[in-house]
């Protein structure tokens, strides 16, 4: 936001903003895992476990690099959709939210549950059954945001 004599000032989010993203981020998130299934065969699923294992170890180590590892893991899976503007319509809200998990990520409660979480939906990939793997992927996402609801300022 640009104020007159202040400068450029970053907008935060309200907490109905921010449920708002992660309402859409899992729908759009949840289409492109399903349109991802016909492409995902062992070499991907092993790749997805590597990403996996690297986020956990960034996680261990207090690095706040599980952020950037952390999108690694979802950008995988949306690009194996090949939708571009799926792709660029989930990387614009990863954007705006990665400033939240950094905040999440370098507090006291580190996402202890985060390896469940994405081995889970690995392993819907895995069950071959995309709708199964869309809701997997979309709970996920939802279950994400009243732990970020707590970095935000509760209203305007």
């Amino acid at each position: 936001v640009l104020r007159p004599n202040r400068g450029c000032v970053v907008a935060g989010l309200t907490v109905d903003e921010l449920y708002e993203i992660f309402e859409i981020r899992s729908v759009l998130e949840g289409l492109a895992v399903r349109l991802a299934m016909p492409r995902i065969d062992e070499e991907e699923l092993e790749e997805l476990e590597r990403l996996l294992d690297r986020m956990e170890r960034a996680g261990q180590s207090g690095s706040s690099d599980w952020v950037v590892r952390h999108q690694e893991f979802h950008g995988r899976i949306c690009a194996l959709s090949r939708r571009p503007k799926l792709i660029h319509q989930i990387s614009a809200l990863h954007v705006v939210i990665e400033p939240y998990m950094r905040i999440w990520f370098d507090d006291a409660d580190k996402p202890h549950s985060a390896r469940e979480e994405h081995a889970a939906v690995i392993a819907a990939l895995r069950s071959g059954e995309p709708h199964h793997a869309e809701q997997v992927m979309q709970e996920h996402i939802l279950g994400t945001a009243p732990m970020l609801a707590e970095f935000v300022t509760p209203s305007r």
